[in-house]
């Protein structure tokens, strides 16, 4: 009777027995993993925090540049000595002993064409591939070529910057590698340098975003560009909410690129020391299915990729609160601090003595109003002003 009792008293939230077993949930709740903060569970998440070095290959090389449909390609031949296919018999007539083939362009089937050899397959290979099979095209009827391939103007060895950083646009991409910060530069840097900055890279359909911080701090995230990969900066504040009994209510940003639990707790205030249950700290936040299964959530009871999960911490106990430091927030995650049992139970009591006052009431009314009327005719009596027992009129 007691807890149905509490479970009509004001809250601000379920009491932490009710998330523990799953008590008093509507009949359409949506269903949820609880999960006890652990060292093992921090370590878990933290092989799942947002990184491009896990999302893309960490030690991916820089790819040796391609010629593509587009490129404008420069091609000199060389030939040993005069009087062969390309320099004339009169040495006096030329320069060099080389012809520089005007620049073209990687046509629509992959080949450029070269005089005596027709034509060359570019698309998808390298200068020095290129050089190698005109020389082979050649050497029959050349006195010994030899030939030069360089690339004019890159029109498909493109990256993509675009967002806020100060000079967006299409860039070449270096032959001797670039990593994503590298590229960035190029385009000016970041248009703010925030906290709130993230940065996206797509790469083959496959997308990933970390905070720009990451990039700075841990190195491992700033790896090699490829060519036709599209980098985007974008500015979003990241926020928790707090609820229960907390210090502060409310939404409130990280202000960093990134916080531990601890430091969430800590800008809200702390715990309510004359109200929160310490040992029922909840942290709400929906976890991809692959990071539940790790943590040991039996995924075949949830649907769709999301599962809803909550996790708690015992700040009763000393090593709480290094737990809480390892525990690494996330965007739009959810604290709850549910009230102590005492406190419930004193709303409860309280409740009690305002019905039996209530119930009182009248009677004490009655009383006085008759006790009244007797002093108006010249008797005595008591005035009761408090739910005390009747005291005789004479």
């Amino acid at each position: 009777m007691a807890g149905a009792g509490c479970a009509l008293m004001p809250a601000s939230g379920p009491q932490s027995t009710d998330i523990r077993t799953g008590r008093n949930a509507e009949p359409d709740s949506l269903p949820y993993a609880l999960v006890r903060l652990s060292p093992e569970v921090t370590r878990t998440l933290g092989q799942f925090s947002p990184r491009l070095s896990t999302a893309f290959a960490n030690r991916t090389p820089p790819r040796a540049f391609q010629f593509g449909i587009g490129d404008i390609v420069s091609v000199t031949i060389f030939e040993a000595q005069s009087g062969g296919l390309f320099i004339p018999a009169e040495a006096g007539v030329r320069p060099g002993n080389f012809v520089v083939i005007p620049n073209q362009a990687v046509d629509d089937k992959g080949n450029i064409t070269v005089p005596y050899a027709g034509p060359i397959r570019a698309k998808g290979r390298t200068p020095a591939e290129v050089q190698n099979a005109i020389i082979d095209a050649l050497k029959s009827r050349a006195i010994d070529p030899q030939v030069v391939v360089a690339v004019v103007e890159q029109r498909t060895s493109l990256i993509s910057v675009l967002g806020d950083v100060k000079n967006s646009g299409r860039f070449p991409a270096s032959p001797s590698g670039e990593r994503v910060v590298d590229v960035i530069a190029r385009a000016g840097g970041p248009a703010s340098q925030g906290y709130d900055m993230w940065v996206t890279l797509e790469r083959e359909g496959h997308r990933a975003s970390v905070p720009f911080g990451a990039l700075v701090y841990e190195p491992a995230n700033n790896i090699f560009v490829l060519p036709s990969d599209i980098i985007y900066l974008y500015n979003q504040a990241q926020t928790f909410v707090a609820f229960g009994a907390s210090g502060i209510q409310g939404q409130f940003k990280f202000d960093a690129w990134r916080i531990s639990l601890a430091e969430a707790i800590g800008k809200v205030g702390g715990l309510t020391d004359v109200q929160a249950d310490p040992a029922a700290v909840f942290l709400y936040r929906g976890e991809p299915k692959e990071v539940a299964r790790q943590l040991g959530v039996d995924v075949a009871a949830f649907e769709g990729p999301i599962v809803p999960v909550i996790y708690s911490v015992n700040l009763r106990d000393p090593g709480g609160y290094f737990l809480t430091q390892s525990f690494e927030m996330r965007n739009k995650d959810v604290i709850f601090v549910s009230n102590a049992a005492s406190v419930e139970a004193t709303k409860f009591l309280n409740f009690l003595r305002t019905i039996m006052a209530t119930a009182n009431d009248p009677i004490l009314y009655a009383t006085n109003f008759y006790a009244l009327k007797a002093a108006i005719n010249g008797g005595s009596t008591t005035i009761i002003t408090t739910p005390t027992p009747i005291t005789t009129v004479r």
